[in-house]
């Protein structure tokens, strides 16, 4: 974990405190504002607060990954398509019960060669309040059902909502995963414009980038298809999140 937020806020809490003479509004203050710097540490997962997190890869090269969340869905047979016509391999973070939903879409995920990472059993919405134990538990309940569908083990995991803890951070470690994250988000659950989720990734693009979308809706498939057309003009080739790992270039 990297404690370098933490060290520098917890010098400049002393240093304001020692300047004020400790008075109950400084107290106060320094106690909101630490406060804050911990709600934004838990919901960014670039910062690396709680959990080091892959979220690029380093490169020279004009070369981005496509991550997919939230599946396998009716949509996904749609995303698959596009891939294959596309010659393009994406890395797909799926949900435990989609997966006992979709159980043939995620074979097809497997035999067309697209990288599996976990995304826990029900992607509750109350994750950040779990439990280390409940946490582990939504992880190894995902874990069983990918190797019984569809026999394949992963060592990736997505905190779902990109929220980290303590208690993720544990329930992380104790699985022995490697948590992976994003520096592009299209936030294309929540936008219903897809030019407006198309420009948002297009201009935060960067060699090395990770891009996180979801294959549940029409929407983003529609997106996908305008995003292909920009990264074949702009000459940008694809990777998988396994290839950060192997390369050890992250």
């Amino acid at each position: 974990m990297k404690h370098y937020p933490f060290i520098l806020f917890y010098l400049f809490c002393n240093v304001f405190i020692y300047a004020f003479h400790g008075t109950f509004w400084v107290y106060l203050f320094c106690f909101l504002l630490f406060s804050a710097v911990v709600v934004w540490g838990s919901f960014d997962i670039e910062l690396g607060y709680f959990v080091n997190s892959f979220t690029h890869k380093r490169t020279k090269i004009k070369e981005v990954a496509l991550t997919f969340d939230d599946g396998p869905t009716e949509f996904t047979p749609k995303f698959l398509d596009l891939l294959k016509e596309s010659n393009v391999k994406a890395t797909f973070f799926c949900i435990g019960k989609q997966i006992e939903k979709y159980p043939e879409t995620f074979k097809r995920i497997i035999n067309e060669g697209h990288t599996i990472g976990n995304h826990t059993y029900s992607h509750a919405n109350n994750t950040g309040f779990l439990s280390t134990q409940k946490m582990i538990e939504e992880i190894e309940k995902c874990d069983h059902i990918m190797l019984k569908v569809g026999n394949l083990k992963t060592n990736l995991y997505r905190p779902p909502f990109g929220v980290t803890n303590p208690n993720i951070a544990k329930a992380i470690k104790k699985t022995q995963k490697k948590s992976i994250g994003w520096n592009v988000r299209s936030l294309d659950t929540i936008t219903e414009n897809e030019k407006k989720i198309y420009k948002k990734i297009t201009k935060n693009l960067k060699k090395g980038s990770i891009i996180l979308l979801h294959d549940t809706s029409e929407k983003t498939y529609n997106v996908l298809v305008d995003l292909f057309v920009f990264l074949e003009r702009e000459k940008y080739s694809t990777f998988t999140i396994n290839n950060i790992l192997t390369t050890k270039t992250s």
